[in-house]
């Protein structure tokens, strides 16, 4: 067997980071057609599927948290020479992603009514987004399984694989959604079936891909118990996440449904350009965790140095990019002028946060492949508390509207770059091993 890749070159960066920014933007960018197909149905459509959809990424949140927490586990393994431990670690992932894509997709059907309220400005609002989440929720298991065979595909350094499965899965998905929604007529169901489709298909093709690795499929309670306790503290970094994104929807949607709308279209673009630029990050999760794997702490600085230059270069390329298009870009998701209207005060906000956030996700990415989720989780956790959520709850109290909002945003956002910065020039990050 031949050893694993560890050196930090900018073209073996890039060889992970490029498969992974198409893997990466294929979910948000499949969203950003269906939120541009949906909204030519009307306003309370567009504000339905930002509520489902918001309701849908507690769902993704759980993705993220078991791919990043297998790569991590996966890479070490995978930088010690143990390539058959690396992809176990992906088949007890993948018996925990059909546990809790069940569980998810149970609780999704059944509480959509209830869940659609909370958040729903309006009754009218409430019922659509509920429609379009009894459906949507089907796909949990097999999003959750493609996350599992995410983590566990980069941890071994295979970028090829998941860029296949994800694009294919997702392209199709693109393709029946504007079928679905006008020339068969489902209108907003449509839009459910099609989310749906790409996720179990995705899913299936991961599942299938790794039978072909290994025969031994059986579960292993204590790794998947160990799996859990590890991957706690990203458990909880994020849930801090999903409590101010799903806060910031709840306040948006006090605003009116033009506001809600504008906030979709503007959150959605955020989180496309946050995980395209999350690509060199899970080059930096494989690379890190390889690195520090075999031992080499030297390397795994290497690659944190040249991933933090990479994010914050590519982050200015988006902010010029999106200042460009600020009157442009909303006309393509809906010919609403008062959406327009509440996405112009957005608008700003959006473009001076990018080039922050670009070297927040790579470093991000450097301390999940570190194993340094404790910090990842506190930081996150005060973040929110003592930046984003009291912002967003003074712009509904003082009736701030989107600016307040997205000024919450902002705070959470310096105040992760600040304490990420710090924690790379420090080198209690740098831990070696197998595992840590």
């Amino acid at each position: 067997m031949s050893p694993p890749q560890r050196t930090a070159t900018a073209r073996r960066i890039a060889e992970l980071a490029l498969p992974a920014l198409v893997v990466l933007a294929a979910e948000p960018l499949y969203v950003l057609v269906d939120t541009a197909v949906v909204g030519h149905l009307g306003s309370v459509p567009l504000a339905a599927v930002a509520i489902g959809g918001t309701i849908m990424s507690l769902a993704v949140w759980f993705g993220t948290l078991m791919a990043y927490g297998t790569t991590g586990r996966a890479a070490r393994r995978f930088g010690a020479g143990d390539r058959a431990a690396a992809v176990a670690e992906g088949v007890q992932a993948s018996w925990l992603a059909i546990g809790v894509g069940l569980i998810l997709a149970l609780v999704g059907v059944t509480a959509a009514g209830p869940l659609a309220g909370l958040l729903a400005g309006d009754p009218e609002t409430a019922e659509a987004a509920a429609g379009w989440l009894r459906i949507a929720a089907l796909g949990a298991p097999g999003l959750l399984l493609a996350a599992a065979g995410n983590g566990w595909m980069r941890g071994v350094q295979d970028a090829r694989r998941p860029l296949w499965i994800v694009l294919g899965a997702n392209v199709l998905s693109a393709i029946l959604c504007p079928i679905l929604v006008y020339p068969v007529g489902l209108g907003l169901t449509g839009s459910a079936i099609a989310n749906v489709t790409a996720q179990t298909i995705g899913g299936a093709l991961f599942l299938t891909a790794l039978i072909r690795e290994t025969r031994e499929l059986r579960p292993i309670p204590s790794v998947i118990a160990s799996q859990v306790v590890l991957g706690r503290d990203l458990l909880i970094r994020g849930a801090a996440f999903q409590v101010c994104f799903l806060s910031a929807t709840a306040v948006a949607a006090r605003f009116g449904v033009a506001a809600v709308g504008a906030h979709q279209i503007a959150l959605q673009l955020w989180f496309f350009a946050a995980l395209a630029l999350d690509a060199v990050a899970i080059a930096a999760q494989s690379l890190v965790g390889a690195a520090l794997g075999a031992g080499d702490a030297d390397e795994a600085r290497d690659v944190a140095r040249r991933v933090t230059l990479a994010g914050g270069v590519a982050a200015v390329a988006f902010a010029v990019l999106a200042a460009a298009g600020a009157s442009v870009v909303p006309g393509w998701f809906t010919p609403d002028p008062a959406v327009h209207a509440q996405a112009a005060i957005v608008w700003p906000w959006f473009v001076a946060l990018l080039p922050f956030a670009g070297i927040v996700y790579a470093l991000d990415g450097v301390l999940i492949g570190a194993g340094d989720v404790a910090f990842l989780r506190t930081l996150t956790v005060l973040s929110a508390l003592l930046g984003f959520l009291p912002a967003i709850w003074l712009a509904y109290a003082f009736d701030l509207g989107l600016g307040g909002v997205w000024a919450g945003l902002g705070l959470f956002t310096l105040a992760r770059f600040v304490g990420l910065l710090l924690r790379w020039r420090s080198p209690r990050w740098a831990v070696t091993g197998a595992t840590r």
